[in-house]
């Protein structure tokens, strides 16, 4: 059955099917909603459902949380329409959605920039356009039909390269190949790009916080800012890591402080951090470094992206501190089930 979908505060309509997603149906009409992982995870699409009902044939998404659904609250990476809806949601402004291919891709160089960090360096193919957005991700299309979701971590460029970094999970499927089976000059396929997680037109000063290889997507967004020329108004990246070593690119950042292209500030943060580390440097959870030094974000835009505890935190601590929620990006990571229950375990053990 074919239901309508309607955007309250921008009088926009479109078709849906009770077989299909909300975020589904709207992006194959060209209506640029906000998403991240597609999983039900992060949040990302998340609406307030003023009027009609929805399903989630997979079950309830992990996203979504008791008081959300009090408050009428929907993801629409997972929800199918049961009626005629209407929604309040922020559409994607500032750029058209990009055309998702499945494509090959040959892996180029592989480099360990850590003890639990690979950098991937993929070849796309010359023949074939991949457009993208600095920021966005990828999937990987595995074998046995699974997906596994990365951000990609540099610039568009003639080069048609993308670079991946990929932190290894003892246990997990996929990382567990990357690091101990995958070798240079193998073929993968992908499909991409995803997600509404890029460089917006904010045109006010920005705050920028990682959470380990929540890294990746901010240093593409930083590498085109640099590439266009610059940026108008001040950056400050925080970078949050456990332990000093996890801060595996932390000499690039330094050199890009250095070399002044951009009006760049950097923090890392430690929350482990130990002897064995020989630390002087901010220390505790990355958002409250963010708010001793910025406690009046409202003039301020916020990009972030790392695990769901780090965003939750950070979005509450923020627009507590009078960041307007207009002006606020992430991408929250999640761990495929796999890697998910491998955490876990070894968090028990």
């Amino acid at each position: 059955m074919t239901h309508s979908v309607r955007l309250v505060d921008d009088d926009i309509s479109f078709t849906c099917e009770e077989s299909e997603t909300v975020l589904d149906a709207a992006l194959e009409q060209g209506i640029a909603l906000p998403y991240g992982c597609r999983n039900g995870l992060c949040g990302s699409c998340k609406a307030d459902l003023i009027a009609g009902e929805v399903d989630y044939p997979d079950g309830e998404p992990g996203g979504l949380s008791a008081e959300d659904k009090q408050q009428g609250k929907a993801l629409l990476c997972r929800a199918h329409p049961k009626s005629d809806l209407q929604l309040k949601v922020q559409l994607v402004r500032d750029a058209p959605p990009l055309e998702i291919k499945t494509l090959p891709v040959r892996v180029k160089k592989i480099d360990h920039l850590s003890h639990d960090v690979v950098r991937l360096m993929l070849q796309l193919p010359a023949s074939e356009p991949f457009d993208y957005r600095a920021g966005q991700w990828i999937y990987f299309l595995l074998k046995d039909g699974r997906k596994r979701a990365f951000s990609i971590a540099n610039a568009p460029n003639d080069r048609h390269e993308l670079e991946l970094q990929i932190r290894h999970v003892e246990g997990g499927l996929f990382t567990d190949f990357v690091f101990h089976h995958l070798e240079e000059g193998a073929m993968l396929r992908i499909e991409g790009p995803h997600g509404s997680f890029y460089f917006h037109d904010d045109d006010r000063p920005l705050v920028m916080v990682a959470g380990g290889t929540g890294f990746a997507p901010l240093k593409g967004i930083l590498e085109e800012l640099m590439e266009q020329g610059g940026y108008p108004h001040p950056i400050h990246l925080f970078w949050g890591a456990r332990h000093r070593e996890d801060l595996y690119q932390d000499a690039l950042v330094r050199q890009w402080v250095d070399e002044g292209r951009l009006q760049l500030s950097y923090s890392p943060v430690l929350s482990e951090a130990g002897k064995a580390d020989d630390w002087k440097g901010e220390t505790g959870f990355v958002h409250q470094a963010v708010l001793r030094h910025f406690p009046d974000l409202s003039g301020h835009a916020v990009y972030m992206a790392g695990p769901p505890p780090m965003i939750e935190s950070c979005r509450e601590g923020f627009l507590s501190a009078g960041l307007d929620e207009a002006h606020l990006h992430y991408d929250s990571f999640e761990y495929s089930d796999d890697a998910r229950q491998a955490i876990e375990s070894a968090d028990t053990d």
